[in-house]
């Protein structure tokens, strides 16, 4: 990777262009004087999320000084960075550096998560909404959302809250239009063509079609999110008596 242009550090919009990464053009974006953000495409996509996660795995390994925070999105990747202690004509040296080697970086196998789910009822108040929607059943519903596994695209929102993709185009379904004041923790969503999981108990606009038991954020917990970026979650469903027992 090579971000050309001239420094102007003191201008926070400033675009450097790179020629390509894989093959793709990536934009470098500094974002006032702490951070720079690189853009890999502008679509949800598994290739571009998997760039990004080889530039944050090799940044995360090289570990170089004065990076405080890595924050990777569906596209992009937010580096924030101490310019006291690197500033930013050495961290796009980095980068130029790691961008060499980032066809080759091995990622680490994905991880196949199965969660449990109770769906409808009380705690997927949207399952018939979205059954009437596609002329679907409630069951046939579930048979869809449980019929593949996802993509961890990020983790964001809240702590712990996986972003996954894509669903079956049998249920792409619009948001709320007004969104929910609050929404149980373990909510099992969706919305467009994404899935999630409410971490924590939090307003939302996604459709509910469930809800799990399974505790996805712990701040007692090494590591406290249950799911990564890059893994992938498997739904399946169980009854109310399931879901009781296994909360209890």
């Amino acid at each position: 990777m090579v971000i050309e242009g001239k420094d102007r550090e003191d201008h926070p919009s400033r675009i450097f262009m790179a020629p390509t990464f894989q093959g793709h053009p990536i934009n470098v974006r500094v974002m006032g004087d702490q951070g720079l953000l690189l853009e890999f495409g502008k679509e949800i996509h598994p290739e571009i999320n998997e760039r990004v996660r080889r530039m944050m795995l090799a940044l995360q390994a090289k570990a170089i000084l004065g990076i405080i925070d890595l924050i990777p999105a569906y596209s992009t990747l937010l580096i924030r960075y101490d310019p006291l202690l690197l500033p930013l004509s050495l961290l796009r040296e980095h980068l130029h550096q790691i961008g060499q080697t980032l066809d080759g970086l091995p990622l680490p196998e994905p991880k196949l998560v199965r969660i449990p789910v109770v769906y409808g009822g009380p705690y997927g108040p949207d399952l018939e909404f979205v059954a009437q929607y596609h002329g679907l059943t409630s069951e046939e519903v579930v048979r869809l959302h449980c019929s593949r596994s996802y993509l961890i695209y990020m983790i964001g929102f809240m702590p712990g809250y996986p972003y996954m993709g894509e669903l079956p185009e049998a249920l792409v379904t619009p948001r709320l239009k007004t969104p929910r004041l609050s929404v149980p923790k373990g909510s099992v969503a969706i919305a467009q063509r994404q899935t999630g999981i409410y971490s924590m108990e939090s307003p939302g606009g996604w459709r509910i079609l469930g809800r799990t038991p399974i505790e996805l954020f712990d701040p007692k917990r090494d590591p406290p999110a249950l799911l990564r970026m890059g893994d992938r979650v498997q739904f399946y469903p169980i009854s109310e008596k399931e879901f009781l027992r296994w909360e209890g």
